[in-house]
């Protein structure tokens, strides 16, 4: 692994799925990122519909993909500017290995 890398994660309302895509897509080194469904828990209500509050349980789009640090703050200043007010969370974990096997 040359340099510092860091995995970032993202939690998207399904709604904004494909404009996340597309925004991800856009970045000049992409090296590609995962995508899936997951349920995600919270004591927070605001926002949650009926069902959710009774199941506990919101539908996110997960998306995930490693960059090194110089990088990073390109991701993240595109999205404050596309996304503000959207309600996706983020977090970013330093990357000790990866590759191909």
């Amino acid at each position: 692994m040359n340099g510092q890398e860091f995995l970032v994660t993202l939690n998207a309302p399904p709604i904004l799925e494909e404009a996340v895509v597309d925004c991800l897509l856009s970045l000049p080194s992409a090296d590609g990122f995962s995508s899936l469904p997951v349920s995600a828990h919270s004591e927070r209500h605001e926002g949650l519909s009926l069902s959710e509050q009774v199941t506990g349980r919101q539908a996110k789009i997960r998306f995930q993909m490693y960059l090194p640090q110089s990088e990073l703050d390109v991701l993240l200043q595109m999205l404050r500017e596309r996304f503000a007010g959207s309600g996706i969370q983020y977090w970013v974990m330093p990357v000790l290995d990866s590759g191909y096997i």
